[in-house]
């Protein structure tokens, strides 16, 4: 579970990271995530987390939202079986947690902007 976000940081389960973060549906935390792009989230940024199967792939965009998904994230996704939910990070922490008790769920969050 996710238990805050704040500009620059987010806990996880007790822990507080200072980086992006990938959350794997086993409840693995990567920190350091970086995209190719950076305020561009495309499917080979989050092909990791689409390699470990989960049922839906929540990703915070930032705490104002900047990060963008590009328009083929959800569409590629949905074609491998993954629902793709986007959202700024306070509305993306209710959604993981949300989903994380009933379905396999992944998470990916842009800490800043």
């Amino acid at each position: 579970m996710i238990d805050s976000t704040t500009f620059g940081t987010i806990s996880i389960d007790g822990k507080t990271y200072n980086s992006d973060v990938i959350i794997y549906p086993d409840g693995r935390v990567t920190d350091s995530w970086w995209r190719a792009s950076g305020h561009r989230l495309t499917m080979g940024d989050i092909q990791p987390i689409a390699a470990s199967n989960p049922e839906v792939i929540v990703a915070g965009t930032g705490v104002y939202g900047r990060m963008i998904p590009d328009p083929d994230v959800a569409a590629a996704l949905g074609e491998m079986g993954i629902e793709f939910l986007a959202a700024p990070n306070r509305e993306a922490l209710k959604l993981y947690n949300r989903h994380v008790k009933t379905r396999k769920t992944a998470g990916c969050f842009h800490l800043t902007c």
